[in-house]
């Protein structure tokens, strides 16, 4: 089944839809005819500037929902999810100070809120559940990768033990988003507005990086490639922290300095988005690697997949990429999502 069949004339959730990611892809599924797009989350004011913004694009207001509340809020949950077909999760404490520093809080909404979206999935009949991890979730060494995957491991487990409801689980594990908010780029945008000095935590830092477009992209098309309880890793560009931040620099014309601060608590110096050991169970794609859970035999699973390989086994960091050129991270700052492919 292709996209468009997949999401047309269907009901969908989008957890976390206002953020950066579930602002696209909500945008998106309007465009491929998906019949109403619910968005579920907690900030009223990001609610009421996304439906402003949708409304001046010349949008279909009318197939638009806007539900009030939180993942750890199982009743209210249930209540969005009635009559719904697909539900993509997206809310999350992503930030990994705040995760390192409020552990328990990070547990509650993002183990506790996934084990509820979960439940509540499986009580309103909804077809699919699309999760979207994070490349900290791999070899976690802070709170925020371990929460996250801790939530991938409950959405696999949740694909076996469905029993005979109709309905699959899936997670996609992808890096960080261009221009996100609560990202590097528009913090050094405003460093560079306040005159400086824009703060790099060690230049030589390697990060995994795509445009909002594009993970919508690849989310969308993990569910129609998905036959249940994998971890869709995306294949991303990579580039390093202190070529980002000269990127930024020089689009904005102004003489600023930098400065290197040292990495922060729970930070590496490189990223990983799937381990040596979940290699060995994974399958590859021209874009991406489909990790299996524990008990499957991929050989078997493979005739599953179209156009899929068995990948060598390592680990798939930001080490061993390719890095983007300067005028490439240009580029996609930019908007110009051919620098990505």
């Amino acid at each position: 089944m292709n996209i468009s069949e997949t999401i047309r004339d269907k009901k969908v959730l989008v957890t976390g839809g206002t953020g950066t990611v579930g602002k696209k892809l909500a945008q998106r599924l309007l465009e491929l005819e998906a019949a109403v797009v619910r968005i579920y989350s907690r900030d009223e004011h990001k609610q009421f500037t996304i439906q402003e913004h949708f409304a001046y694009h010349g949008l279909d207001m009318k197939r638009m929902r806007f539900f009030l509340g939180d993942v750890r809020d199982k009743e209210r949950l249930k209540r969005s999810m009635e009559d719904i077909d697909i539900v993509f999760h997206l809310a999350a404490l992503k930030h990994v100070p705040a995760c390192e520093y409020n552990p328990s809080e990070a547990v509650k909404t993002n183990v506790m809120g996934t084990q509820n979206v979960i439940e509540c999935a499986m009580e309103t009949g909804v077809s699919a559940v699309v999760y979207t991890s994070t490349d900290k979730a791999a070899s976690p060494t802070n709170t925020m990768g371990a929460s996250k995957l801790l939530a991938e491991r409950l959405i696999s487990s949740a694909d076996h033990w469905k029993g005979p409801r109709q309905i699959k689980f899936l997670s996609v594990r992808f890096g960080n988003i261009i221009n996100s908010r609560g990202s590097v780029v528009p913090l050094f945008e405003k460093q560079i507005a306040r005159g400086g000095p824009v703060t790099v935590t060690d230049p030589d830092m390697t990060r995994f990086f795509m445009s909002a477009d594009r993970a919508v992209d690849l989310i969308l098309e993990s569910l129609a490639m998905s036959r249940g309880g994998e971890t869709f890793v995306f294949k991303m560009p990579v580039l390093r922290i202190g070529d980002l931040a000269r990127a930024v620099l020089e689009n904005s014309g102004k003489d600023v300095e930098m400065s290197i601060i040292g990495l922060r608590p729970g930070e590496k110096m490189y990223e990983e988005l799937m381990s040596e050991e979940e290699s060995a169970r994974a399958l590859e794609t021209d874009k991406i690697f489909l990790i299996l859970p524990y008990d499957y035999d991929r050989r078997q699973y493979q005739e599953r997949y179209a156009n899929t390989r068995l990948p060598e086994i390592g680990t798939y960091s930001s080490t061993g990429a390719g890095l983007m050129r300067l005028a490439d991270i240009k580029a996609m700052l930019n908007g110009n999502s051919a620098a990505e492919l």
